[in-house]
């Protein structure tokens, strides 16, 4: 690398147009210091918690899955927190807001501002979606997964393939196979991303949406496919401190 040129504001330049420039060569004082300023950032990056680095101030969001949504094929544990698929079909009542056709459950609290963090294990498993859904999502018969019709899912199918449920859907190429997902809505912005936990690092986003619903937290966990994917989805407390 050659010698460059630098504007420095000091004490007395910073408030006009009129800073310091020095010539930096690559031992300059200057560029060891720089250096050990970012490795010392990267470093802190890779090592903080994924709750900090994304720079969220997240709301202390507790969520559970609501029964009366759940398909009749898929079993809840008593805390509201895991759901798997079962091997016999169960009596529910049929409710407007029963999904009768999709084994899926939404979680029992919608948002409607501001912005909201979940976590979603799915170790063990070879195909799920997750994500967020409008209150108005059609409950009965077909439903397409995309935006257009009001949901905003991440599915991973064949036990290692993963895709972003577009209009037409996008392949994702990832390094390792997802434990764990974390789910980040800002409302206000029309975000809604995808985060591998264990790894820190970014999925996909769904940018420049327009919500006027509520939105839910979806989980389908599909069949249990014989009991290669009998692993129930479970919703993780968030970990600050991980």
């Amino acid at each position: 690398m050659g010698a460059v040129r630098i504007r420095v504001h000091t004490d007395d330049t910073k408030h006009h147009n009129n800073p310091q420039v020095i010539l930096v060569t690559p031992g300059h004082p200057f560029v060891s210091k720089t250096v050990m300023f970012l490795s010392a950032v990267w470093n802190l990056i890779l090592t903080a918690p994924i709750h900090n680095y994304l720079h969220l101030q997240l709301p202390d969001v507790d969520v559970t899955l609501d029964p009366d949504t759940a398909h009749p094929d898929l079993i809840l544990s008593e805390d509201g927190k895991k759901v798997r698929h079962g091997n016999i079909k169960q009596y529910c009542p049929d409710y407007d807001k029963r999904f009768d056709k999709y084994m899926i459950v939404l979680g029992n609290k919608g948002f409607s501002s501001g912005r909201f963090y979940f976590e979603v294990q799915v170790k063990g498993k070879t195909q799920w979606s997750l994500g967020v859904a409008r209150e108005s999502i059609n409950r009965k018969g077909a439903l397409n997964m995309c935006p257009e019709s009001g949901n905003w899912i991440l599915w991973q199918s064949n036990a290692k393939e993963y895709k972003a449920c577009e209009s037409s859907p996008v392949s994702l190429s990832l390094n390792m196979k997802l434990q764990k997902v974390g789910v980040f809505v800002d409302y206000e912005e029309g975000l809604v991303s995808f985060y591998d936990v264990e790894s820190r690092s970014h999925i996909y986003s769904f940018t420049g949406q327009f919500f006027t619903d509520k939105l839910y937290p979806f989980l389908r966990p599909w069949t249990n496919d014989a009991g290669k994917n009998a692993a129930p989805m479970i919703i993780s407390p968030v970990n600050y401190s991980e």
